[in-house]
């Protein structure tokens, strides 16, 4: 008998029950969910498991080689394998997925823990980093913490004490490396996945150190190194094992993304989606109370203003949009319910963005007395309100200055209104509403903006600076984007967002429904800054085991110093670690070597430096430096904005290191009165310099060309219209919902469409026998015929492909009907197929239609790789890096910022290798390269060869210019920066 349909093993299901590990649940939650659960037949799959069937080799995949002559030649483990990396991952996750289902049953979720330990909301955080589990580690294996491995544990990102270890800033290798010497097995262990759980339960609800060390031991005694190294990974939800959420998700069940994106809850993901045939009830695709979802985000200003309010569906007949400003906090869902059984009658939910519950830090209801904001709202809500979910941005408001403060001050300030509630100057959490989305028991994702405004405003009441409805303002023209976007950047703000009210909400999308537009912040802060070096941070990666990064500080006023501070000590203002060489990083170990102290956190050097957030010692360093022992860095940055994770009021944005300042001591770097000074001086200025607006983004142009195809002088022609023809003559349609792509048209549009050509329409889907139905998206009477399986559903998408098609074919071949293709269908059915893949070669090329150049870039990208249109790498380095938590540079993309034309006046006999070669490697580390004279987005003229005329005349045109001045700079320093593999600075190269 197989094992799939082998009897349940009473005794394993019973002893698995018992080392589930099933998290936190409300008594609700648990009730139902313990309906869905699933039941296993047999014990969870051992724990090493995981990493021998799935994290091993999807890490080995990602080592491999790409291209077509490698996959041919890459033999797999019963012959040659021709599949790519993108092929091969998902085949480890099915064989991972389908040995479960087969040796274990139905119920995935104990694995998911531990695959996707980041997505797990059932399990409390264990509060426990690097340091805390090295400590753990050195008294579980008795090992002195002076000695070379103790000395490794406690100070990961340090070269080896005696010997350099390969680990250096891999907290997880480091701990391989010692317990590969003591580890109690040699031979992986037979603990279960459930016993794991259950053991990581009963680790994420205790805080003493006395409390963890006995669930250590228990792991240690029966796990070998390789098994630790990998729980450590799990603990520290850092897995990096080269296969996403996505994918795992999609394998499981198609509709495993989609339940996920509006609950946020993995627990739910594997128990209601246990049969992959069985699809998700409408329903239970929209939102609900009390659980956290995946929100919609603004795309990114890529476009003109005229093209993005195009792309917003705007047309002449209904041209508004809205425009809002973009706030610079953190986003923010908050859920409400009357509750009698909560004290106050009124209960609260609060999440993040990423699903974080922030209900501890804004409240859990009314009476809340830890609560920093919803014991303040009592009267914000009407009578008539039973329960509300609101989407909007938590910012910090400085109540005495009535102005937003930045991101970085949000969690300080919610922190002290919780110790100080009625404190009314200190700064305090402000949440900003901008859509309903739930109300009375009804979702309102499907209504449109508009409407859901409507219901928005008759339902909450502001509350002057603690709950208030975020303005917009209503606009028709690209002129009045402009307009609002001065405005805004005199008064310092983040940016804009554009809506159009005519759209609905999309979970867990970004859309061209709402766009947001940025100001220009790439003009550099006046002149460089050059400050003293108080601090060292060890790296990770490539840079582990050095120094890789600095803190830098602003030496104290003559104010402080007669008021009795060192006049050696300096405050804390920003880190720098990109720009370097690795010729600056030996010259500042040379002039520093020996005269660095570890930062010793029990007793700080706070005679000579202040670190941001008092006691708690906001970026502190993992070493310290006296400043008369120190160096003086000149620095750029991109702008000055508040911060509170720094000693000073605020910080740079964008640093980077220019060069090492030789000939300046540490008392004459830059101080606090000298730095406001210097502020003050430039902002001033700044108000008299043209208005710039960010057009930084990939693929970004001035004006829209022609495409042509090479070979081919045609023009192609802009996306079909559609003339009135009789293609559809005879035919029986029922459109069942809007269109969605490849454009945006309303199921009136599209009935208009057929009606025209031709077509007959019906509002019934069984009306007629040879009914045709058109959707694109899964609205009710569409996942009733899904769930009927009678029908084959096309998408509005074909009624486009076979009227272009007929265009081109001419009058008298009208009638030859495109035959549909797997683009085109929404839902087909078993029997048709085989004859509908067949109407296509194997790279999804049509055998009966020409295909369109968007077309063919979508068949050559599939043919090449796979490609995630949603994630713009360039662009969430760059968001990471405006809230103060970059990556460091990545060669990938240092140069996303850098918009550069290259210029010459030498006649060259052959091609210049080095241009070449230098163009490629600026691309590739997302670069973009312009060709026109008149481009105002150009940073950086590239001179070739030694000619300097060129550089002169340039020098004279640009000097006419307003708003940002280009650098003029010798090729070198595009080669030279890639081999440093940091964007270094300009003025050693400058032309």
């Amino acid at each position: 008998m197989a094992s799939s349909q082998k009897e349940p093993d009473a005794e394993a299901i019973e002893d698995d029950e018992r080392q589930y590990g099933q998290g936190p649940a409300s008594d609700d939650d648990a009730d139902e969910l313990a309906l869905l659960r699933p039941q296993n037949h047999s014990k969870t799959l051992p724990f090493h498991e995981l990493f021998t069937s799935l994290f091993n080799p999807l890490n080995d995949n990602k080592k491999r080689p790409t291209g077509p002559k490698v996959a041919r030649a890459k033999q797999g483990p019963h012959g040659p394998s021709n599949q790519s990396p993108h092929e091969m991952r998902r085949s480890i996750v099915s064989r991972f997925i389908s040995k479960w289902r087969r040796d274990v049953g139905n119920d995935i979720y104990p694995a998911f823990r531990l695959i996707l330990p980041e997505k797990d909301r059932d399990r409390a955080m264990y509060g426990l980093k690097e340091k805390a589990i090295g400590k753990l580690l050195v008294k579980l294996l008795k090992i002195n913490p002076n000695s070379e491995d103790g000395f490794n544990l406690l100070n990961w990102k340090l070269p080896g004490q005696t010997t350099a270890s390969r680990m250096a800033g891999d907290f997880a290798g480091r701990c391989f490396e010692v317990l590969s010497k003591r580890a109690m097995r040699s031979t992986v262990g037979e603990m279960r996945i459930a016993e794991v759980n259950e053991l990581l339960d009963r680790l994420s609800v205790v805080s003493k150190e006395e409390d963890q060390l006995p669930i250590f031991e228990k792991f240690y005694n029966r796990m070998n190194a390789e098994e630790l190294m990998w729980l450590i990974r799990i603990i520290l939800r850092q897995m990096k094992i080269g296969a996403s959420e996505k994918t795992l998700f999609d394998l499981w069940h198609p509709d495993a993304e989609s339940l996920f994106n509006v609950t946020s809850s993995l627990r739910r993901v594997c128990w209601e989606l246990q049969d992959p045939s069985v699809h998700l009830d409408e329903e239970k695709t929209g939102i609900t109370l009390m659980e956290c979802f995946q929100p919609q985000l603004a795309q990114f200003q890529m476009h003109s203003f005229q093209m993005m309010i195009q792309k917003m569906g705007c047309t002449e007949e209904k041209p508004n949009f809205w425009i809002e400003e973009k706030l610079d906090g953190e986003r923010m869902q908050m859920h409400m319910a009357r509750d009698a059984t909560s004290k106050g009658g009124f209960r609260f939910s609060f999440w993040s963005r990423k699903g974080k519950d922030y209900t501890y830090l804004y409240g859990n209801g009314f009476e809340d007395e830890r609560s920093a904001l919803t014991r303040h709202i009592k009267d914000a809500f009407e009578d008539r309100v039973k329960n509300i979910i609101l989407d909007g941005e938590m910012i910090t408001w400085d109540p005495e200055l009535d102005v937003m403060v930045g991101f970085g001050t949000l969690k300080t300030a919610a922190l002290s209104e919780q110790r100080d509630p009625f404190n009314g100057t200190g700064h305090r959490p402000l949440f900003r509403v901008f859509d309903c989305l739930y109300m009375n028991d009804q979702v309102l994702t499907q209504y449109m903006l508009e409407d859901r405004r409507k219901v928005l405003e008759k339902s909450i009441k502001n509350v002057h600076r603690r709950i208030e409805i975020h303005q917009y303002q209503e606009a028709n023209s690209a002129s009045q984007v402009e307009v609002a976007l001065r405005k805004v950047v005199a008064e310092a703000s983040e940016g804009l967002v554009l809506k159009n009210p005519r759209s609905i909400y999309r979970l867990n999308s970004r859309n061209d429904d709402w766009m947001k537009v940025k100001p220009e912040y790439m003009t550099e802060f006046g002149e460089s800054l050059d400050c003293v070096v108080i601090g060292g941070y060890y790296g990770s990666g490539h840079k582990g085991g050095r120094l890789s990064s600095f803190l830098c500080g602003l030496r104290v006023g003559q104010n402080d110093i007669q008021k009795g501070a060192n006049p050696m000590k300096c405050i804390s203002f920003f880190k720098v670690g990109g720009g370097f060489r690795a010729q600056d990083y030996r010259n500042i170990d040379e002039k520093t070597s020996g005269k660095w102290t570890k930062w010793d956190r029990a007793h700080p050097p706070t005679e000579f430096i202040t670190l941001g957030g008092g006691d708690k010692q906001y970026e502190r360093p993992d070493v310290w430096i006296k400043p008369n022992d120190s160096v003086v860095l000149e620095v750029k940055a991109a702008s000055v904005g508040a911060s509170d994770q720094f000693g000073f009021q605020y910080t740079l944005r964008f640093p980077r290191f220019k060069s090492l300042r030789d000939d300046k001591t540490w008392d004459s770097a830059l101080s606090v009165e000298e730095f406001i000074q210097l502020k003050l001086r430039l902002e001033a200025e700044s108000k008299d310099k043209e208005f710039k607006v960010d057009a930084r983004r990939k693929g970004t142009k001035r004006l829209k060309k022609e495409v042509v195809i090479a070979g081919n002088n045609t023009k192609v022609k802009t996306p079909y219209a559609g003339p009135k023809t009789a293609v559809f003559a005879g035919l029986n349609f029922c459109v069942l919902s809007d269109m969605l792509v490849p454009q945006k048209k309303s199921k009136a549009e599209i009935e208009q469409i057929i009606k025209s050509n031709g077509g007959a329409i019906f509002q019934s889907p069984t009306a007629q026998e040879d009914m045709i139905c058109i959707a694109d998206k899964r609205v009710v009477k569409v996942a009733s015929l899904v769930k009927s399986g009678q029908t084959n559903i096309i998408k509005p998408c074909w009624v486009l492909d076979a009227m272009k098609q007929a265009e081109i074919d001419g009058p008298q071949r009208q009638r030859l009907l495109v035959p549909w293709e797997p683009k085109h269908t929404y839902h087909m059915l078993d029997v048709m197929r085989e004859e509908v893949e067949s109407n296509v070669d194997e790279y999804g090329d049509s055998y009966a239609r020409d295909v369109s150049v968007e077309d063919l870039k979508k068949i050559m990208d599939e043919m090449m790789h796979p490609k995630n249109y949603a994630f713009d790498s360039n662009e969430f380095l760059t968001e990471l890096e405006e809230h103060g938590k970059g990556l460091g540079e990545v060669p990938g993309s240092m140069f996303r910022r850098c918009v550069v034309r290259f210029v010459s006046n030498e006649e060259e006999p052959g091609p210049n290798v080095d241009l070449l070669i230098a163009k490629s490697q600026f691309q590739f580390a997302g670069g973009r390269i312009v060709e026109d004279d008149e481009d105002l987005d150009v940073t950086h003229y590239v001179v070739v060869g030694e000619n300097l005329d060129v550089a002169s005349s340039l020098r004279k045109e640009i000097s006419r210019r307003k708003g940002r001045v280009p650098r003029i700079v010798a090729l070198k320093w595009l080669l030279d920066s890639w081999d440093e593999k940091t964007v270094l600075d300009e003025e050693r190269y400058t032309v």
